[in-house]
């Protein structure tokens, strides 16, 4: 059977096309767009994932994400996400997770207050997880990034418990996947780009994936995210 996802589009949503085409014509999955202002997802069937894209919900004008978590259908996603649904959000999709309580912690304006939009690399934490399990734990990915509250921040209680239950997916670094000052590009706590529940099926992460998926772009580091989710979910669907 073919994987069927939702993309969840909010006023402000500019990154939605970006991950419907990955998902659909680079991945072969079915995909829907679904509008902030549905209340569920009976439309669409089963899904198999639910993504929430990059882009600025209401224009970021309170906090990024504190709005949109106010939208209808994240009722539909919570309730989604509570059942064991796969949820990932990317950039402003995981600042809406961490808005909602489904991801602990919060995205604050970057360290030196500006708007970052440049390719950084990223080092994998784990490969027990559903995103990254097709990836290397001995490389730097090349992963373009846009935000200006990317910057990952929980009290040290909450880092503590995100390292011990091995919810760190991702941290940023520099090409030879080193831990530098610089490559921590916004100021994030323990420089942590990407993280996800304990459960594990509730992911976000700040740089996006979906912009390094094929080689008509120059860069195909963002491929085996999106390759391990498919592997993952469509195990689980013949499970």
């Amino acid at each position: 059977m073919q994987l069927k996802f939702g993309v969840v589009v909010f006023p402000g949503s500019n990154c939605d096309d970006d991950l419907v085409h990955v998902l659909k014509n680079v991945l072969g999955c079915e995909v829907h767009k679904i509008w902030h202002k549905e209340s569920n997802f009976d439309t669409y069937g089963r899904l198999d994932g639910v993504m929430l894209p990059g882009g600025f919900s209401y224009g970021d004008y309170l906090r990024s994400g504190a709005i949109a978590n106010h939208s209808p259908i994240m009722q539909a996603v919570k309730a989604y996400a509570h059942a064991g649904g796969f949820v990932m959000g990317i950039c402003n999709g995981f600042q809406i997770l961490c808005e909602s309580g489904l991801l602990p912690g919060a995205l604050l304006r970057n360290e030196h207050q500006k708007f970052i939009c440049k390719n950084i690399h990223l080092k994998t934490c784990t490969t027990q997880s559903m995103i990254t399990e097709e990836l290397s734990m001995e490389r730097a990915y090349k992963i373009p990034i846009a935000h200006a509250e990317g910057r990952y921040y929980a009290d040290p209680a909450t880092i503590s418990s995100l390292w011990e239950n091995d919810q760190v997916l991702f941290q940023y670094c520099d090409e030879r996947a080193q831990m530098t000052e610089d490559s921590n590009i916004n100021g994030s706590t323990d420089a942590i780009a990407g993280i996800c529940n304990e459960t594990r099926n509730v992911y976000g992460m700040m740089p996006h994936p979906e912009r390094a998926a094929e080689a008509i772009l120059g860069n195909l580091d963002g491929l085996p995210i999106f390759q391990s989710i498919k592997k993952n979910l469509e195990l689980a669907m013949v499970g």
